[in-house]
């Protein structure tokens, strides 16, 4: 837990650092109090995931930005050992493992996610351009997308633009496991 502290303060820090911003101007940019930013980077707080998608939203980043220190070179063999340290320990309804962190030539990231059952978590939406491909790989779930909830079972998928409201839902007994595909324009 204290290194994905560690690691989106370390974050934090040089994104704010790079672009010259000041606490103000990151909490103007993100949506996100001066205050919580500031915890965040003495690490007295970790982030929720739906924070964490406001701060790499207002600095335009990909969000695998805050669990992985290095992009990987897209015409390298790479392999993912499965699950590693869930982006969020505390988190006890949903678990995000980052499988692929953001590659700069390919413009995506791809993630497993873990819904508990009577999980429901609402993303904020992404930037324009922001493309999400869900496939359910296990369980049943729910997608909120237009509107409206979908229903996805084990096998299918569901491509949508997530710079709209967008959500995850289990309403089943058992964990849903998807593989959640962001795609940057």
């Amino acid at each position: 837990m204290a290194d994905s502290y560690s690691r989106i303060s370390h974050a934090l820090k040089a994104l704010r650092k790079e672009r010259g911003w000041s606490l103000d101007k990151t909490a103007s940019e993100t949506g996100v109090s001066k205050a919580m930013l500031g915890q965040i980077e003495r690490e007295e707080s970790s982030p929720t995931i739906a924070t964490l998608w406001k701060i790499a939203n207002g600095f335009n980043i990909p969000f695998s930005t805050f669990i992985v220190d290095c992009s990987p070179d897209a015409k390298k063999t790479i392999h993912s050992a499965g699950k590693s340290e869930p982006l969020h320990p505390q988190e006890t309804k949903i678990k995000v493992f980052s499988l692929f962190p953001y590659d700069k030539e390919l413009h995506y990231e791809i993630f497993l996610i873990e819904l508990e059952p009577g999980c429901e978590h609402i993303s904020p939406p992404h930037n324009p351009g922001v493309i999400e491909h869900v496939l359910v790989a296990s369980g049943n779930m729910q997608i909120f997308v237009d509107g409206a909830w979908k229903a996805l079972k084990q096998g299918e998928g569901l491509r949508f633009d997530a710079s709209k409201p967008h959500g995850y839902r289990n309403t089943s007994q058992q964990i849903a496991i998807i593989h959640d595909i962001i795609h940057y324009m």
